[in-house]
């Protein structure tokens, strides 16, 4: 079964709506406009709304036809970055530092064009739940969703997602078993010494010394105490200090990221700089605060539901398009919460050779329309498996 027809006809009115919430972004928890109009075309196909999950959330349920008890819930995420776009397109932002750099209007609409079809033909039995999320640019929607009952109001035996993937062709689509996203933490680290005057440093601690020695310090965790066939990532992204040519200050401060797959590593790193930090504390006669944030949980794909999954994919771009084996990344995915809670997939739908095709979060990013069928496709196609009618 390639690209639904009913579907590949709505391409231009696809399109229509995604170009309409290019044009219109909104950020984290303030996606009322493009939660108001999901929530209106949802409903203009018959299918019931429910809205307040997670502030601007929208869940989406619609019943097959025939006996059947299954459930299954389709997410797409609706936020929008806090970047400038310099595209120079007709439906670019009209919002000076709002920005869909990333795709979510077109993960938006590609889940609006499944709930139309599904609405329409009801070739099911069970139930598909649309899952509407906010927030994923670090609000963590995913888990506001999952905290305020979700899946207690909306019980889904399997969840499934899609995220658009500029490194990868359009017309393929890539998954994995396992892994796919990584755990996306963050650290702050105050260093508080002893100041004066930058031609006395004898008579001063100074915590940009201090500070620039932890950075290096903290490299070995990966490159040493890190298991060669894992994967890690610690970053120092920002560093502070000081207000004058001639001032050793009393204070910096340092932040990064960690990124990790793996809870033993993550947990390895977080407690190898904590121990550093002691270390260089004692051996400097400084005060050095340390804090460990955690952010997305590492995104892991459930066995069996992977493999339907891909399965599923290959009937809407046949099995020749269908990579089982991509490399996991780095990045963080807030849907890893939902397949905390329930087993799923979350798959990459390429999107490379579209007018934009570079990567996401860049300023010169858009989404290639090409690809809506696709998207759209796979999760009409997922419910009609499997919530196949007897």
């Amino acid at each position: 079964m390639p690209v639904l027809n009913s579907i590949a006809a709505m391409r231009e009115e696809m399109t229509e709506w995604r170009r309409d919430f290019h044009a219109h972004p909104e950020l984290a928890f303030e996606e009322v406009r493009t939660s108001d109009i999901v929530a209106e075309k949802l409903a203009s196909w018959g299918i019931e709304v429910h809205r307040g999950l997670a502030k601007t959330g929208v869940v989406g349920v619609l019943k097959g036809q025939g006996d059947g008890d299954g459930a299954i819930g389709l997410r797409a995420d609706m936020d929008a970055l806090p970047m400038t776009e310099e595209n120079d397109v007709p439906h670019k932002s009209t919002t000076p530092g709002k920005f869909h750099g990333c795709g979510h209007d077109g993960h938006t609409t590609m889940l609006l064009g499944a709930a139309k079809y599904l609405a329409e033909t009801r070739n099911f039995a069970g139930t598909v739940h649309f899952i509407f999320q906010p927030a994923e640019e670090g609000g963590g929607g995913g888990n506001v969703m999952v905290q305020e009952g979700l899946f207690d109001r909306f019980p889904c035996d399997e969840i499934y997602g899609v995220h658009n993937w500029p490194s990868i062709p359009a017309g393929q689509i890539g998954v994995r078993t396992g892994p796919i996203m990584a755990a996306t933490d963050t650290f702050d680290i105050q260093v508080r010494a002893n100041g004066g005057h930058a031609a006395m440093p004898h008579l001063c601690t100074d915590p940009v010394v201090i500070a620039s020695q932890l950075v290096s310090a903290f490299q070995p965790l990966v490159s040493r105490e890190t298991d060669p066939v894992d994967s890690a990532v610690l970053t120092v992204t920002q560093i502070k200090a000081g207000s004058a040519y001639n001032v050793i200050p009393e204070d910096a401060s340092l932040a990064g990221t960690v990124r990790t797959f793996r809870k033993e590593t993550q947990e390895m790193i977080r407690d190898g700089m904590a121990r550093i930090c002691r270390g260089f504390s004692e051996a400097f006669g400084a005060d050095i605060a340390f804090a460990f944030n955690h952010g997305y949980p590492t995104t892991v794909n459930h066995d069996a539901e992977t493999e339907i999954a891909a399965g599923v994919a290959a009937q809407v771009v046949g099995e020749e398009n269908v990579r089982r084996d991509v490399s996991p990344v780095m990045g963080g995915e807030d849907f890893s919460y939902m397949l905390n809670q329930r087993p799923g997939a979350y798959l990459w739908v390429g999107q490379s050779g579209g007018p934009s095709s570079c990567s996401v979060h860049n300023p010169r990013y858009d989404f290639n329309d090409a690809i809506l069928p696709i998207g759209a496709s796979f999760f009409a196609t997922m419910v009609e498996t499997r919530l196949k009618r007897a």
